[in-house]
């Protein structure tokens, strides 16, 4: 069987703040815990999935820059996928039909998620983002992506809420919670003691029963919604054809899948970037 990981950092282990896990520059001072946190939470999966079975497995490092994981630290014959800038699936990059099974390790929930720790939307500087005018997060858009290949999301590790968010959205899904936030940057926290042992089972379990989760798929067409914090990360982004600026802010577009509606919005979400530079 062949399993595949994709991995956020604010949902994993011991982490509470985007100071600690941000990305590494003089900014985010407590970076290097992070990526030990990561690692801890990511092996532990990667052993879980070898014992029910697994003979492949890719991991995906999904947070900021995709370049948090070490390969030499993670478990012996695990093939990584790090760096960002040329892909086309976001933080689902290299997953295809052959995968048995995904998991989403260290996700956060949705931006404006209550009590849920570093909850935000998708990428830097958006607001709120909705799939056919539901709020969504990123849990939602990585199993998507994995569905739309035939491929079944069986676990999510993060806090309570995101958690929650999981099970709601993605039915006979896993979950298992590393904290429970207090609000945005305050949480209780479980000692990787505990979170080592039982993500490694719930990977486990959660492979076993694979095939009783049907892939999550949004069936096309499919519309799309950013709202931006600020005008000009929706500026540069507006002049897209087939897109649809419905205030200074928010954007629109509507596709005939959710892949290719999904390849549009990370256009949208890169070119908010350059917008956000724009005033430097």
């Amino acid at each position: 069987m062949k399993a595949f990981i994709s991995v956020d950092i604010e949902g994993i282990t011991g982490i509470v703040s985007f100071s600690q896990c941000g990305r590494p520059d003089g900014q985010h001072y407590d970076f290097c815990f992070a990526r030990r946190m990561l690692t801890h939470d990511v092996n532990a999966a990667i052993r879980g999935l070898r014992a029910a079975g697994a003979s492949e497995v890719v991991v995906k490092d999904s947070h900021a820059t995709c370049k948090n994981l070490l390969v030499d630290e993670l478990e012996p014959g695990t093939e990584l996928i790090s760096g960002f800038g040329s892909g086309k699936d976001g933080m689902m990059d290299g997953i295809d039909a052959s995968f048995d099974a995904s998991l989403l390790v260290g996700y956060h929930g949705m931006a404006g998620a209550t009590s849920s720790m570093m909850d935000h939307a998708l990428v830097g500087g958006l607001h709120r983002f909705w799939i056919n005018g539901e709020l969504a997060g990123e849990i939602a858009v990585s199993a998507a992506v994995a569905g739309a290949y035939g491929v079944s999301t069986v676990l999510v590790t993060s806090d309570r809420v995101a958690c929650d968010e999981a099970t709601d959205c993605i039915p006979g899904i896993q979950t298992y919670r590393t904290k429970d936030g207090f609000g945005r940057f305050m949480g209780r926290l479980k000692h990787p003691s505990e979170t080592g042992p039982a993500i490694e089972l719930a990977a486990k379990q959660a492979l076993e029963s694979a095939q009783s989760i049907k892939p999550y798929v949004i069936e096309g067409p499919v519309t799309m919604r950013a709202e931006f914090r600020t005008v000009e990360e929706a500026d540069l982004p507006s002049q897209m054809e087939n897109l649809t600026r419905l205030d200074a802010y928010t954007l629109e577009w509507t596709r005939p899948n959710f892949m290719s509606a999904h390849r549009a919005a990370l256009s949208v979400f890169n070119m908010s970037m350059h917008g956000r530079r724009s005033g430097n």
